[in-house]
């Protein structure tokens, strides 16, 4: 999946640094948001209290409580919510997502599926820290907004808005829960995490009437019946490696063991992994029995839920959550560990779901009786419960606040999105930052490419962005060269006041033959504004000492290496900007990086 690495390691100082600033900036933000609630608040209290002792309150409206199935969906996945979005504030996820959670997730569903979920991770590629803190806001945020708006249209707002996020996570983040891919099992976590955070999400959003009567309740644990029975069938499908423990006579695991001895590897306190070891070897031996057990138990939950009797759901839902919890501990191991998990994975909120369902099937709440009803009859204005009610003022306050701070992760990964071009960042922590100078360029008089004469003199007036390069290279620098070409694309109109320039760095291989042929290797023949110069080795070695270009090669240039730098000189002949040049990783992101780092130089001296 190209694109998606910036060959960094998810322990890169400077990444690190520039993550926990932008976090900390964020963090800020949200405290004085906190503040200002407690300063509406207070002073809304203050009239409640005036309006109390004048004795202008009037009754409190009459409402029933709030259904106790769709109480514990959105306070649970509100916890939930906030718990992913801490864990998206771990210091390995800005380079780590795409890496170590994307890309093995993507690695075995179809290229379509791959080439959707590229699309999505290319963002967070290009933009590391904006990308990763957004995350953490956004699902902090509708966490706060799940659990302070109880009632209402706000309530079913946040609804709404977790159920839209987590669709969006799921088809990028989990690759659709994987199921496309040829290895969906229940035990490992299908459908998906996020999916059941967004079913959850749509059930919070339905009218509060809806959970007045069992139907909701039966069709929640249909749904889940049948799903059961599906994954039964698939548990239960033969040539997919779960009736074996061992394959081939013990050479090849079969697939259930290698998932749980995949996850015992996951960093983790050694009793945890020892309990997942311990699984799996329980299960090398006794493969057959241990996915017979599974399939039995799938396939009974699955009957019993369909039948919607609520003594055997309630039976179900028990066992359902027992088995839940078995797989949570000893096959998916809890999910969040290692460094990079982004959510307890999918056990804990499908136990959530199917309880919710039996609560819905068996403690039908009392029709909700409309917040405009006032006892005795008289209406309330939105206006009254706000300046009457405490609790209600509260709400509405604190909701306000969550979508706020929703907005902060929400607003920054929007625009990041309409950028395909990555952070400087990104460069900056493979090479540094660019090195401010001012002093006079050397001078200098070589052929270009074409067999014509250009100096320092003659490139006068423009800006210059300055290089060397080895035509018959196959390494570096036909990827600096093609850093040049962004950058050329990325000056726009302002490329008519920039020469881009490259020296040739081979004392064999100078002649313009290949300087040429490099050009038409990489596609720079058509640029107006790129000069690749030459001379004659005592002119070339001249240059090279002065711009501090270290050339060395074996005799008949069997071997050559070279300094990878750049420069930017301004409009006036003087040296403004030293840049390592080295590609390191050399991937899509590093390269566009550099090249933004690049034209970012560029213009900041055609603007002196």
């Amino acid at each position: 999946m190209p694109g998606m690495r910036s060959g960094l390691q998810t322990n890169n100082p400077v990444i690190l640094a520039a993550f926990r600033s932008l976090l900390e900036h964020q963090a800020i933000v949200v405290a004085v948001l906190a503040a200002l609630l407690a300063l509406g608040w207070n002073v809304l209290r203050a009239v409640q209290l005036r309006n109390q002792t004048d004795g202008k309150n009037r009754s409190a409206p009459a409402v029933s409580p709030e259904p106790g199935a769709r109480r514990l969906l959105r306070v649970s996945f509100g916890l939930i919510w906030i718990f992913d979005g801490l864990l998206q504030a771990q210091s390995s996820m800005p380079l780590g997502m795409t890496t170590q959670v994307i890309q093995p997730s993507a690695a075995a569903s179809p290229s379509w599926v791959q080439h959707l979920v590229n699309a999505g991770a290319t963002i967070w590629s290009n933009h590391p820290i904006t990308a990763s803190a957004s995350a953490v806001w956004i699902q902090v945020g509708l966490g706060i907004w799940l659990l302070v708006a109880p009632r209402g249209l706000w309530s079913r707002l946040g609804g709404l808005s977790s159920a839209g996020w987590g669709i969006v996570v799921w088809v990028f983040g989990e690759s659709f829960g994987g199921i496309f891919a040829p290895g969906l099992s229940w035990p490992f976590g299908a459908p998906g995490a996020v999916l059941l955070y967004s079913l959850a999400g749509i059930l919070v959003a339905l009218p509060e009437r809806a959970w007045s009567n069992p139907r909701l309740g039966r069709a929640i644990l249909a749904v889940t019946g049948a799903f059961f029975i599906a994954m039964a069938v698939l548990q239960a499908w033969p040539g997919r490696g779960f009736w074996q423990g061992q394959l081939h006579g013990g050479s090849r695991s079969g697939t259930l063991i290698t998932m749980i001895r995949q996850m015992a590897q996951t960093p983790q306190p050694r009793s945890l992994s020892l309990w997942v070891s311990s699984f799996a070897s329980f299960d090398a031996a006794h493969g057959w029995a241990v996915n017979l057990f599974l399939v039995a138990s799938l396939a009974v939950l699955g009957v019993a839920f369909l039948s919607g009797r609520v003594r055997v759901v309630r039976a179900a839902a028990l066992a359902g959550t027992v088995l839940c919890l078995a797989d949570w501990v000893v096959i998916e191991d809890f999910g969040f560990l290692g460094g990079v998990g982004t959510d307890p994975n999918s056990m804990i909120p499908m136990a959530l779901i199917f309880i919710a369902g039996y609560i819905a099937l068996a403690h039908v709440a009392p029709a909700e009786v409309p917040m405009s009803v006032v006892v005795p009859g008289a209406t309330i204005s939105f206006r009254e419960r706000l300046i009457s009610r405490p609790a209600y003022t509260f709400r509405v306050l604190a909701a306000l606040c969550a979508v706020a701070v929703t907005f902060i992760g929400a607003a920054p990964m929007a625009v990041a999105s309409t950028d395909p071009n990555a952070d400087p960042i990104v460069s900056q922590a493979t090479d540094g930052t660019p090195d401010a100078v001012n002093y006079p360029t050397p001078p200098f008089n070589l052929v270009d490419q074409r067999g014509q004469f250009v100096s320092l003199r003659s490139l006068r007036g423009k800006a210059v962005a300055l290089t060397f390069l080895d035509p018959v290279c196959v390494s570096d620098c036909p990827i600096i060269a093609q850093e040049f070409h962004a950058t050329d694309e990325m000056l726009g109109s302002a490329r008519r006041r920039v020469e881009l320039v490259a020296v040739v760095a081979n004392p064999v291989y100078r002649s313009t033959f290949y300087l040429a042929a490099f050009d038409r290797q990489e596609g720079l023949g058509h640029l107006s504004n790129w000069d690749f110069l030459t001379g004659s080795r005592s002119q070339l070695q001249s240059i090279w000492n002065s711009f501090s270009v270290l050339v060395s090669y074996s005799p008949a240039g069997a071997m050559i290496a070279h300094s990878d730098i750049a420069y930017v000189i301004g409009p006036r002949g003087r040296v403004r900007y030293f840049i390592d040049a080295d590609p390191g990783p050399g991937t899509q992101v590093s390269q566009s990086s550099f090249a933004v780092v690049l034209t970012s130089a560029i213009r900041s001296v055609l603007s002196r």
